[in-house]
């Protein structure tokens, strides 16, 4: 039997955030610990429903105002981590989430480059 795969639309980027969510019936605070263009995961200590909806609001550093998720759907559950898939996000929401995700891939790629700074090749 073919086991089945699974593959992402967007990368992840694993970050560490604080977030504040909340759904029926539950208010909670956590830490994201990964963030896409389409969901991110939470660690919190509260238990969270799969399926129930949520909002999310993203505490990114050096910016005043968190980036708030309107609606996401929680997928997935295991112990006290969840998934979350964005399902509305305004459009202000959407460019300032473009925008981080942008800056975290260009210092990804910096970092994973970082190692060659410096070190002179012989011509």
């Amino acid at each position: 039997m073919a086991s089945l795969s699974y593959s992402r639309n967007y990368p992840r980027y694993r970050l560490c955030y604080p977030v504040v969510f909340g759904g029926a019936p539950f208010v909670g605070e956590g830490v994201l610990t990964n963030l896409s263009f389409s969901g991110c995961s939470v660690l919190c200590d509260r238990e969270v429903s799969c399926g129930s909806h949520v909002r999310v609001s993203v505490l990114l550093p050096d910016q005043a105002q968190a980036l708030t998720i309107e609606l996401g759907t929680i997928k997935w559950v295991q112990g006290h981590q969840f998934g979350v898939e964005f399902v509305r996000l305004p459009e202000e929401a959407r460019k300032r989430l473009n925008s981080r995700l942008r800056t975290e891939l260009i210092h990804l790629l910096k970092s994973r480059s970082g190692k060659h700074e410096g070190q002179e090749f012989p011509v």
